[in-house]
């Protein structure tokens, strides 16, 4: 078993008074795609931000591919290797879809055979190359955020709610694209509440509570265990088929 691509050991994060992560031990396969499942503010879009630099740990240590990054700024942590999606998609509103790319090659300039396996997915991309990001549909915001974040190969990317709001035909697009992210051994750790997205993809799941990881374990695992579900979740996985 290789070492793992990341590790959060006994991580905390105070936001202003708050308390958020209360010691998170976190371990990220390479070349898997690991899920964060847990309820609203149970931590988990505040352990992403605490990974990408962009809020600073109090505590504990982050270590990517080897390497301490918990001191890191966010852009160097996104030299190194890692790219974020946020659940609020962060597109640049005035710039055409063709610039939101631009600004994410580091090149200069996306890769034309990399441009087209995205448009393989994401289509919609390539009618709306010339528009402005912010006169998208909120699904199609969606997928200029995440082709901004796989413009470029990354060791590791950081998904936050990718499916909330999207229609299942993006869905099952985004499905493809994982696993072919994976295929290529680009690390996911995606945040997400629809089960049965994550149930088909996640080769691992990790459970927060409290600004704590509770449960970590194989997906599958989780998936045939309804009793675990429950005691997890507060629900069946299979009441979202």
């Amino acid at each position: 078993m290789s070492e793992p691509l990341l590790t959060l050991s006994g991580v905390h994060t105070h936001i202003g008074q708050y308390h958020i992560l209360q010691g998170v031990e976190l371990a990220v396969p390479r070349g898997s795609l690991t899920v964060l499942l847990g309820r609203n503010g149970a931590g988990k879009t505040t352990t992403l931000r605490t990974i990408m630099g962009l809020w600073q740990a109090s505590a504990g240590s982050v270590t990517f591919d080897g390497r301490a990054i918990g001191a890191m700024s966010t852009p160097d942590i996104a030299r190194a290797g890692i790219a974020y999606v946020p659940e609020s998609m962060a597109v640049f509103s005035e710039l055409t879809v063709r610039e939101n790319l631009l600004l994410a090659a580091r090149g200069g300039a996306p890769d034309g055979a990399r441009l087209d396996w995205i448009f393989g997915f994401f289509p919609a991309l390539k009618k709306f190359w010339n528009y402005p990001a912010g006169n998208l549909s909120g699904g199609q915001k969606q997928m200029v955020a995440i082709a901004r974040a796989i413009v470029e190969p990354r060791k590791l990317l950081l998904i936050d709610e990718p499916t909330k709001g999207l229609a299942p035909a993006i869905i099952d697009s985004l499905i493809a694209a994982f696993r072919e992210l994976k295929a290529g051994e680009t690390t996911i750790l995606l945040v997400e509440q629809n089960f049965n997205f994550v149930k088909n993809l996640g080769d691992n799941v990790c459970v927060m509570d409290d600004g704590r990881i509770v449960h970590a374990g194989a997906m599958a695992d989780l998936v045939a265990d309804e009793a675990l579900q429950q005691r997890l979740l507060g629900l069946s996985l299979a009441a979202h088929q």
